[in-house]
């Protein structure tokens, strides 16, 4: 693969990191608590960050999504992109797309997704869902989730639908999360307009196309997620590092002792491990070709690096990676949210060895 962005991911990324670093600050962050911020979220609509990941690809979505993470910027970006733009873009009739896009892309729409499924909910002939979800990250601001159902089939939910009822949930990262609950609540199947003459064979695009939109969203979250997660272990080294270098003791820094050295260095391992896997994962997928195994690939890096790098964040701050209001705090707790969600490391590890059981037993037939 090509590891140099295009000059649209590059130029996109760059302009992220600016708004990021201008808007989400410690005290913004701290003042939003477990909201999200209206600013920061109508910044990144009005520069077309959203709008652009239809162009940029989700290698170009992985790099913004870095860049998030670096902050731990309180926005719905990750899931509006890899639950909203990039399925509907991808597997939407030309009528959801024509209709849907825009008001995504402007931040009209916020979209989220209730993954992994794990048979929660149902559909019935009309098309009413039932189910429980119960936790939904950023379903709070979420005018839209995206709904898959036993049979794996997904459908998007208007958050303001009669038979769809939300409740706050707290998580350990501030991520907005709700219950999910929905009961003969209206879907529209994406991807189905309800004539079966009309529904033409989707082409191949940022989401790698696939006859499987389901797996296919899957495998792009779990790539995003990585990505946000390279970020946010970044950002926490970033964090280990200054306050090392200028922290001294006995008359010399902190960042001078031999064990403080080799815990950062591991730590920078880890995050570059997960970075090159998330793009990789990411590459494969806008290049159309089979990724599932590199997108597992990418979260088990996200998961099992991801809280190695947050603990060492914290254990290297000393005494003060213990106060609960220190910025190291936020990246410890978005990277341990992280670990969990969309399936922590023994799941991770469990579906992929399957799946390449499962391709060595093909190969052998």
């Amino acid at each position: 693969m090509d590891f140099h962005p295009t000059e649209e991911q590059a130029a996109a990324a760059g302009l992220a990191a600016r708004i990021f670093g201008d808007l989400a600050t410690h005290e913004r962050l701290a003042a939003a608590g477990t909201g999200s911020d209206a600013e920061l979220w109508k910044a990144l609509t009005s520069a077309g960050l959203i709008a652009a990941v239809q162009e940029i690809g989700l290698l170009g979505l992985v790099l913004l999504l870095e860049e998030q993470g670096r902050t731990t910027a309180q926005v719905p970006y990750a899931a509006t992109c890899v639950y909203g733009i990039l399925p509907v873009g991808a597997h939407g009739s030309p009528e959801q797309r024509a209709r849907l896009l825009p008001a995504l892309g402007t931040g009209e729409a916020v979209a989220t997704g209730a993954f992994p499924e794990r048979g929660r909910i149902t559909a019935t002939s009309g098309g009413g869902l039932t189910g429980t979800v119960p936790v939904v990250p950023w379903l709070r601001d979420a005018t839209h989730v995206l709904v898959p159902d036993a049979d794996r089939a997904l459908w998007l939910v208007r958050t303001d639908t009669p038979g769809v009822e939300t409740a706050a949930v707290e998580t350990t990262a501030p991520w907005s999360a709700g219950r999910l609950t929905l009961t003969r609540a209206e879907g529209e199947r994406v991807g189905h307009s309800g004539d079966p003459a009309s529904d033409d064979p989707r082409p191949r695009d940022a989401m790698g196309h696939g006859s499987q939109p389901y797996e296919d969203t899957l495998a792009a979250a779990r790539t995003a997620f990585a990505g946000l997660q390279a970020g946010v272990c970044a950002g926490s080294l970033a964090r280990a590092v200054q306050y090392t270098s200028t922290r001294e003791q006995f008359g010399r820094p902190l960042s001078t002792n031999q064990g403080v050295m080799l815990r950062a260095a591991d730590a920078y391992m880890d995050t570059e491990a997960i970075r090159v896997t998330a793009y990789e994962a990411a590459w494969r997928i806008d290049q159309g070709l089979a990724a599932r195994d590199h997108a597992l690939t990418a979260a088990w890096w996200a998961s099992e690096a991801g809280k190695r790098v947050v603990h060492a964040g914290q254990h290297l701050h000393g005494g003060m990676g213990a106060d609960l209001d220190h910025p190291v705090h936020r990246h410890f707790l978005w990277g341990r949210q992280l670990d969990a969600y969309l399936g922590c490391g023994s799941e991770l590890l469990a579906e992929l060895g399957a799946s390449i059981a499962s391709m060595a037993e093909g190969e052998q037939a």
